[in-house]
Order: C-alpha cells, then sequence, then structure tokens
C-alpha cells in the first residue's frame, strides 16, 4: 500500500534527495527549503516525491516544481495523487492558480490533464525551448 508523507523530517528529505537523483539524473537537484515536499512511500520503501512552491510571478499562486515516480511504481496513479495533494496544500494556503511546465514528459502532461490543468501561453515564459506550460484555478 502507497502511503503519502508530508516531508518534516531529514528521512523524508534525505529520500527526497535520493528519488530526484534516480528519477532525473539530468536535472540538478530542486532545492527543498522552500515550499513544502511530500514522499511516497510502498512498504517503507520510497518510491515517489512532489513539490510546491510560491510562484515567484504571481502573488496568488503556486509553481508545482518538481515530481518523480519510480519506474517500477509508475501507472498506478501516483503522480495523479500527489498532483491533488498540492492542490490542496496551495488551496489551504489561499492560493487562486496553480502552474507548473512539462518537457518531452507525455506520462507528466496527460496526469496533469487528467486533474484538470489546461494549456497556456506564458508572457514571460520561464522553461526550456520546447516546455509545455500548464495552470489550474484552484477551486
Amino acid at each position: 500500500m502507497i502511503r503519502f508523507y508530508r516531508a518534516r523530517h531529514a528521512d523524508h528529505f534525505h529520500s527526497i534527495a535520493g528519488l530526484q537523483a534516480a528519477i532525473l539524473p539530468l536535472d540538478a537537484p530542486h532545492s527543498m527549503t522552500v515550499g513544502a515536499w511530500w514522499v511516497a512511500l510502498d512498504d517503507g520503501l520510497p518510491v515517489a516525491f512532489a513539490g510546491i512552491v510560491p510562484s515567484q510571478r504571481w502573488n496568488d499562486c503556486s509553481y508545482l516544481c518538481r515530481a518523480g515516480v519510480l519506474e517500477s511504481h509508475r501507472g498506478r496513479g501516483i503522480q495523479k495523487r500527489l498532483i491533488v495533494i498540492r492542490e490542496k496544500h496551495a488551496k489551504a494556503d489561499g492560493m487562486n492558480w496553480l502552474v507548473t511546465d512539462t518537457t518531452n514528459n507525455p506520462a507528466s502532461s496527460n496526469s496533469l490533464i487528467s486533474c484538470g490543468f489546461r494549456l497556456f501561453i506564458p508572457s514571460r515564459p520561464w522553461g526550456p525551448e520546447k516546455a509545455l506550460y500548464w495552470r489550474k484555478r484552484v477551486t
């Protein structure tokens, strides 16, 4: 059974750092000193993670900054559950919008679509050249 935990202890943050390195080896690790982070455990073993930070562009918006699921656990809806968890967190924080981006990642794009995100074109894109930008009104 997969359990989701808000990262509050050093062991959670250590697990997230290991997952970032394993799942996204070409990306620089995202700092975990800002925002809120979650780790998903399967029988006590870390299998997925996700983070949310305040938007640097909009006051009423949070950014889904990073997420990943080990290949062995993909296709089980874990990423969608992490999206929902972060949306609830943003709502509790009084945010009106969520934004994020994907690049060459159809699985993540499909998860965002199924959670109600829509593509948009930001006036000042922040990602790589072929990034897709997503937003959702927090309800």
